[in-house]
């Protein structure tokens, strides 16, 4: 089942009306705010009726499979259902710089990015947005949009939100962020993320599988999980890693990411306030090896 075969049973209309109508309560994610945003009310992440956009451009330092020869589309979207004080990206997801659009704008900045030869649309930090994109999506594909999706979060998300996107996401792209609540609560403000955040990943890998690329090497659909190492264990890699291979088999691509550094709020938050050291990131790598997952990339 693709998003071609849910438009033309008209169940992907049906999926767009269900996701609106949480709109009225916002239930998307684990917060359930219930507050009316058709109504112009916010909640948590801030986020409004309309999707608001940072950027939408073509994007090539994401995974190879992702990123290919000839870029990504990458659609970043402003808020953010998380509170990282560390995020790089804190302008767009905690001050919400960006550009209200219509779901036909949104539709057409798909179209655009389908013209300049992108292999996928990649939303970024999407989920607050999840009814926005499926009307965007409804709109699009009469006007001959065909790309694959890719859905990269911060993993923070309810299974019944991810199950109105059986079918439509290609290729999920999500955090695993944290093994502890500690750690979730002091540097992310996410209560409950490792529970939630397993029982998303378990629902996306139900729904897409291990990766498959084509014979370029380019992603078609899959899962692929990035974990970023945190200072002083923060993360919880070896958890993390061996839930992974245990839950989802060692054939699952990972993305481990050695990039932290202490950006916005980072470096007055004990835990956080400092670079990851090369021993801290080699320890993750020899648990990424010990367990057997051998798919995916690591950084020099």
């Amino acid at each position: 089942m693709t998003y071609l075969d849910l438009y033309q049973s008209g169940e992907l209309r049906e999926r767009v009306r269900v996701a609106y109508a949480r709109l009225r309560r916002c239930a998307l994610c684990p917060r359930e705010c219930g507050v009316d945003r058709i109504a112009g009310e916010t909640g948590f992440c801030k986020a409004g009726p309309r999707p608001k956009l940072a950027s939408a451009s073509v994007h090539r330092g994401e995974e190879p499979p992702i990123s290919g020869s000839r870029g990504s589309g990458t659609i970043f979207l402003s808020w953010c259902t998380l509170c990282c004080r560390f995020c790089q990206n804190f302008p767009i997801s905690q001050s919400g710089h960006g550009e209200e659009l219509s779901t036909g704008g949104l539709a057409e900045r798909m179209l655009k990015l389908q013209r300049q030869g992108v292999h996928n649309i990649n939303f970024v930090t999407p989920g607050h947005y999840l009814p926005q994109i499926l009307a965007a999506l409804w709109l699009a594909i009469p006007r001959g949009f065909r790309l694959p999706i890719v859905w990269n979060s911060g993993g923070y998300e309810t299974v019944e939100a991810l199950r109105l996107l059986d079918g439509i996401v290609d290729i999920y792209l999500p955090d695993m962020k944290y093994a502890e609540e500690g750690p979730a609560v002091r540097f992310s403000s996410a209560p409950g993320y490792r529970d939630i955040n397993r029982a998303a990943i378990l629902e996306m890998f139900r729904q897409v599988g291990h990766l498959e690329p084509d014979e370029d090497g380019i992603a078609v659909k899959g899962l692929i999980i990035r974990h970023l190492v945190l200072p002083d264990g923060g993360a919880g890699s070896r958890e993390t890693l061996g839930w992974i291979a245990q839950n989802l088999g060692t054939g699952t691509h990972i993305a481990l990411m050695n990039q932290f550094f202490p950006a916005h709020l980072a470096a007055e938050t004990p835990g956080i306030h400092r670079k990851i050291t090369e021993e801290e990131y080699a320890e993750a790598v020899t648990a990424l090896e010990e367990f057997g997952l051998e798919n995916g990339w690591v950084q020099e």
